[in-house]
């Protein structure tokens, strides 16, 4: 049998190239002496797909009579991903009842003037292999879809149906109550306390204002948001000039001409007419302290259960993503990187960034001890949040103050340079995803018209320098300190003292003396 498929090999082959070829090429049952370099004969030239000139990997925007823009980047492929981003979150709820956007959230791709249920949406994707999606953040509500290119048409007309036609009918905000619910439980119940600790940071850094708001819906509002509620909120956000609808992996025209078909002129479900009460206010940075006592014994239960863990976070104003110093406080962060004592894995994971050489490898009580920043268009948080033992708060906390008057002394050449690389090594491999690529253009082309493209963000970060850290740094521990506290906080340093460690050129707590324990 193995004779004959070798035969059969053969005999195709001389079919294929003509005897003369194949015995050059060919000597029976050793490999062929063709070098990689050359083409093989017989074989036509391959067709490459090419981008011709820069303006290929632009993104393209057009703004509608109405006011809203449409931006799209190329990308080759079968399926895009286009949803609609609206200047709407929690911090534009100071004249509502927090938690607004929260509903919204859950609320989305439910029934509408023209689909009945979820159901029938979902099925609607389907024929063009479609998921769909809805994400709302403090400054920021996304509904997106990513299916077949071809399917564009029906796309851009469902999410139209979505944002401008909710039915939000009693049954679906009874649901969505449920949900809200079991989320807020969730929140309290899990291992992770970083989503509850980054609510916490907010609220105490910007106490009762814009980002400062909860991101999450109180227990106490989720029976009082009803859809009189939420349409009076959508008619003042909701409204053209405050959207983009931004796709990637089709052509602009194309998108063009679906978004002037669907989305001009187009009455939404709670009536056009001038917003009223529209927030413009600029995020107020007060600092001071969030404090939640809490057991933390029997958050995870199960045959290897975490120990019980008191969990800090410590903040400082940074700033805005429209400023030039956004790129050296992205590059502090990743410089100071961290993550949890068992997470350390090989290079490029953060292992030689500060909050590793420094803290959790030199302490090894500490579990967590991670730098985080979140930036807003008016401002910025730089914070780092770790975990450790409730007897050893106190040191837990001097040691974070430490890692925060370091950052405004010397930096390296090899740490700077290695903390740009991975900068520019993670934006470009999550650029890689087109869904990444879409919350990219929509979110840059919301807030300033325009996307900064990929070389030119790469270009900046090359061009940081150590002074840059430093003159960052330093203006940042001018500030007053925001703190949240979750877990057993009877070793918790007073605020004062906090601020006092920060202030200092070494970071350390004043020495407190008790008399009795």
């Amino acid at each position: 049998m193995a004779a004959n498929m070798t035969r059969s090999r053969a005999w195709r082959g001389i079919q294929r190239y003509g005897l003369p070829v194949y015995r050059r090429y060919s000597s029976g049952g050793s490999y062929p002496s063709i070098p990689l370099t050359a083409p093989l004969p017989g074989v036509p030239k391959p067709v490459f797909a090419r981008v011709d000139g820069q303006e290929k990997f632009e993104t393209k925007v057009t703004t509608l009579d109405n006011g809203l823009r449409v931006a799209s980047q190329n990308k080759f492929g079968q399926f895009c991903t286009v949803g609609l981003l609206i200047n709407s979150g929690s911090r534009h709820e100071t004249k509502y009842l927090s938690g607004i956007s929260h509903f919204l959230e859950k609320l989305a791709f439910s029934s509408t003037a023209q689909f009945g249920s979820k159901d029938e949406i979902l099925l609607t994707l389907e024929k063009h292999g479609g998921i769909c999606d809805c994400q709302t953040s403090r400054d920021t509500t996304m509904y997106a879809v990513s299916a077949d290119a071809k399917g564009l048409d029906t796309v851009v007309s469902l999410l139209t149906e979505v944002v401008l036609q909710p039915q939000l009918s009693d049954k679906e905000l009874e649901m969505t109550r449920m949900a809200v619910r079991f989320e807020l439980e969730d929140l309290n119940m899990r291992p992770d306390p970083e989503p509850l600790l980054t609510e916490m940071i907010h609220a105490a850094a910007f106490r009762d204002n814009t980002v400062g708001l909860p991101r999450f819906s109180p227990v106490e509002n989720i029976d009082k948001i009803d859809r009189k509620t939420l349409h009076a909120y959508m008619h003042n956000y909701y409204t053209p000039e405050r959207m983009v609808l931004a796709g990637v992996g089709i052509e602009h025209d194309q998108l063009l001409e679906c978004a002037k078909k669907y989305l001009q002129g187009v009455e939404p479900v709670w009536a056009s007419g001038k917003p009223c009460s529209v927030d413009r206010s600029i995020a107020q940075y007060t600092g001071g302290i969030v404090k939640v006592e809490k057991d933390m014994s029997d958050v995870s239960l199960g045959p290897t259960p975490i120990p019980e863990l008191t969990h800090i976070m410590i903040g400082l104003e940074s700033c805005s993503f429209l400023e030039d110093d956004f790129i050296p406080f992205a590059v502090l962060n990743m410089m100071m990187g961290g993550g949890g004592s068992f997470s350390a894995g090989g290079p490029g994971k953060g292992m030689f960034t500060r909050l590793y050489l420094n803290v959790l490898n030199r302490h090894h009580w500490m579990y967590n001890a991670t730098s985080y920043h979140h930036s807003y268009e008016d401002t910025g948080l730089l914070c780092i949040h770790a975990s450790a033992d409730p007897r050893q708060v106190r040191e837990m906390v001097e040691i974070i103050t430490r890692e925060f008057a370091l950052m405004a002394g010397s930096v390296g050449e090899v740490e700077l340079e290695r903390a740009k690389t991975q900068l520019k090594s993670m934006l470009m491999m999550n650029l890689e995803s087109r869904p990444v690529i879409f919350e990219d253009v929509g979110r840059q082309v919301l807030a300033t018209g325009t996307r900064k493209l990929p070389h030119e963000l790469c270009s900046l970060i090359s061009n940081i320098k150590a002074n840059d850290i430093k003159r960052v740094a330093t203006k940042m521990l001018r500030n007053k300190p925001a703190v949240a506290a979750l877990g057993d906080l009877s070793e918790l340093p007073d605020y004062d003292q906090i601020q006092t460690a920060l202030s200092s050129k070494d970071g350390r707590l004043p020495r407190s003396y008790r008399l009795f324990r």
